[in-house]
């Protein structure tokens, strides 16, 4: 029995013949069944997303590469071998922001997945077993590949140069004025009581804006909610800055503070907001967490970016974040953190068994079944003759079998340890033959050979064969033949033989046979 608690990644199985689906636990459900459901966060291979997104991801990942070995001074990877690139590509997942339910029983086992580390090698990917690596984000309802924002910026590109250590007594001949600018002055000849008064000043002031502005008398009725919000930091700043700025003269400052078009009003983001605009970031926030840039396309589009994230900070210091808080901790306490899953240990549809000498796949899976001609067959991927147990794999008419390793690493990676000409270039839901000719392992050597499909005879009538013979001025029936798709005017076959009165004598047979317009007409 094992133990799979919440944020685990997992293979889940969904078809018997299919590679597992790599999912990420959210959260643990109990139905009103009993049963448990997971709620998964989906993760895609590449054989699940099509060639032209795959030529995509391929040149993002060319071009970053290129990018790092040029801010390499002694790049030291190595170049993979063939087979190290196909395994490799087992190895890649895409990310996607969908969500799924699942059985919990339905969970195969444990594995790992990694945003991909550029300072790591790649190799390392492969030691690993069941380990997997990302670096693009996937959308099925779009079809869109885009680059995850959780990366790492190491490097030149996004860190400061730090300069040199100066020495002791060694002057520092940069222009301060131009590196920093200051906003306070702490050795001011004013006292803090007399800075604390001029404050109590600006509140007043901010207060009695409020009570001359019509909206904020709607948004805050009361006096007291229209103090609250004149006490607030951008009320304090906005004083200390404009003291600042005179040169600490409190007259001066607070001719400023009350100028002649009517006092100062100072507003922060958690004011400026309406109250819907609060309910659509609530709601935003719930489905998309911390990203302020898909808040701002699909919720608030009016809204900047620096806006919706100074609001953030704001409402987390409000009493409506801290209930919302204490009410999802509640829930958390209530959900399950784990599920516990017993082995499972039933046989595979797919796995060949042997009855009286031959092969069959258990359950009878499979219409095309084993036969003892098959029963020396070539593991498809790793060619081996010998293993405890065999399995199915592929279209049945192409009988093809792996062994039991090759078989965990299909269901696992979603893929053959060796490049396959059954397998493709890039593999999909399931190995595809060719339309005419299917590859293939002979019985003695692991050379692939071609097998036509099942064979079909046409009998013909005479009538049929004698009608071959006419109207080869304008038909011609080898030519035709080899193009099935081009129509052949019927019509003007029918009228040029009916223009002529005679009727032809074919010997085709040990007899003659006669074809008039009577029977002319019946084939056609």
């Amino acid at each position: 029995m094992c133990v799979f608690p919440v944020a685990d990644y997992v293979f889940f199985e969904n078809s018997s013949s299919n590679p597992y689906l790599i999912r990420r636990i959210e959260e643990l459900n109990k139905t009103a069944s009993g049963n448990v459901e997971a709620k998964v966060v989906c993760f895609y291979r590449r054989r699940d997303i099509s060639h032209s997104l795959i030529q995509l991801a391929d040149k993002h990942a060319s071009e970053k590469k290129a990018i790092l070995e040029e801010e390499k001074e002694n790049p030291t990877d190595t170049e993979l071998t063939e087979k190290q690139k196909h395994q490799l590509r087992h190895r890649e997942l895409f990310l996607s922001r969908q969500y799924e339910s699942l059985p919990a029983t339905h969970i195969r086992g444990k594995c790992s997945v990694a945003l991909l580390n550029e300072t790591e090698a790649v190799l390392s990917y492969l030691d690993k077993e069941d380990t997997f690596f990302y670096s693009l984000v996937y959308d099925p309802t779009q079809k869109t590949l885009l680059a995850d924002k959780g990366e790492i910026r190491v490097g030149p590109r996004f860190q400061a140069d730090v300069p040199e250590m100066l020495q002791e007594g060694e002057a520092d001949e940069r222009d301060q004025a131009k590196l920093e600018e200051k906003l306070w002055d702490p050795e001011c000849p004013l006292t803090n009581k007399q800075i604390d008064q001029f404050l109590v000043v600006a509140r007043a002031v901010g207060t009695f804006a409020r009570a001359l502005d019509c909206s904020s008398s709607v948004r805050q009725p009361s006096l007291h909610m229209s103090a609250a919000a004149a006490s607030r930091d951008i009320t304090l700043f906005h004083a200390m800055d404009t003291l600042h700025r005179h040169n600490y003269d409190l007259s001066s400052a607070l001719s400023v503070l009350v100028p002649a078009g009517g006092p100062v009003l100072c507003r922060d983001e958690m004011e400026e907001w309406s109250a819907s605009e609060a309910a659509m970031f609530e709601e935003a926030l719930e489905k998309y967490g911390k990203d302020f840039n898909d808040i701002r396309q699909d919720f608030l589009p009016w809204k900047s970016l620096t806006s919706i994230i100074e609001y953030y900070y704001m409402w987390k210091t409000t009493d409506r974040y801290v209930q919302q808080k204490r009410l999802k901790a509640a829930e958390a306490e209530s959900k399950l953190k784990q599920v516990y899953i017993p082995t499972y240990n039933k046989p595979n549809p797919n796995q060949i068994s042997m009855t009286n000498g031959k092969m069959a796949t258990v359950n009878g899976a499979g219409p095309g079944a084993y036969h003892a001609a098959g029963g020396g067959r070539a593991c498809e991927s790793c060619y081996t003759m010998q293993s405890a147990q065999w399995y199915s794999w592929g279209p049945p008419n192409m009988q093809c079998r792996l062994c039991v390793s090759c078989w965990m690493y299909w269901k696992k990676y979603g893929g053959l340890k060796m490049p396959s000409r059954a397998e493709g270039p890039e593999e999909r839901t399931s190995p595809t033959p060719s339309n005419h000719m299917v590859p293939m392992r002979n019985s003695n050597s692991p050379k692939s050979s071609m097998k036509t499909k099942q064979a079909f005879l046409l009998q013909a009538t005479r009538l049929t064969k004698l009608a071959r013979h006419m109207c080869r001025d304008i038909i011609r029936l080898r030519r035709a033949a080899r193009r099935p798709f081009v129509p052949i005017n019927c019509g003007a076959i029918k009228a040029d033989e009916l223009s002529q009165p005679h009727m032809f004598i074919v010997n085709t047979e040990p007899q003659l046979h006669c074809l008039c317009h009577h029977h002319f007409q019946r084939i056609f």
